[in-house]
């Protein structure tokens, strides 16, 4: 079998619910670079497959997202990525952690070809970009003054989105995929 055509122009993705956006694009229209280009999101599963091709992948996605329920999630505590001495991301971790977990495993099994996610030395790894830093020393204290007033985001994760970007537009969502039976 040939390899899957994939791109970086489509993802699943959870994007949390638009009232509790605010003080997360707040501080990622400060420290952001990606922000006209991505809505607040978990990343599941990136690169996924061409858009002409996501008709195709609907229906195990969906019976992948069938079988799980909606969960109450949280947005409380900022984390790093450090990438290299003079680069890093800074990222508010999903909570439940084992529910988002158990939700890119479920999806994954569904679309096997699309496990880009997962391959990192730790496995895959939750998270919400709200910026970029430079060394490890700005980027901690970019943490602490964060943490210092953050309140934490509570809210109900009950769907994930099919997202799609055409040339330099935004992505957008093109179809959104419920948790739990129909």
């Amino acid at each position: 079998m040939a390899n899957p055509a994939w791109t970086h122009r489509t993802a699943v993705v959870f994007i949390p619910p638009a009232e509790v956006w605010p003080p997360i694009q707040a501080i990622r229209r400060e420290h952001d670079r990606q922000i006209q280009r991505w809505m607040p999101h978990v990343t599941l599963l990136y690169p996924f497959a061409p858009r002409d091709e996501l008709p195709k992948h609907l229906p195990a996605l969906e019976a992948a997202c069938a079988a799980l329920s909606p969960f109450e999630a949280s947005l409380a505590s900022f984390h790093v990525f450090q990438h290299r001495s003079d680069r890093s991301t800074l990222w508010l971790a999903p909570e439940p952690r084992e529910a988002f977990t158990r939700l890119q495993a479920a999806l994954q099994a569904a679309a096997p070809d699309y496990a880009h996610t997962s391959r990192f030395s730790g496995g895959f790894t939750p998270h919400l970009s709200v910026g970029q830093s430079g060394s490890a020393e700005q980027v901690s204290a970019l943490r602490a003054q964060l943490s210092e007033t953050w309140t934490p985001l509570v809210f109900q994760a009950a769907e994930v989105s099919l997202i799609a970007r055409e040339g330099n537009r935004p992505f957008e969502v093109v179809r959104t995929l419920r948790l739990g039976p129909g």
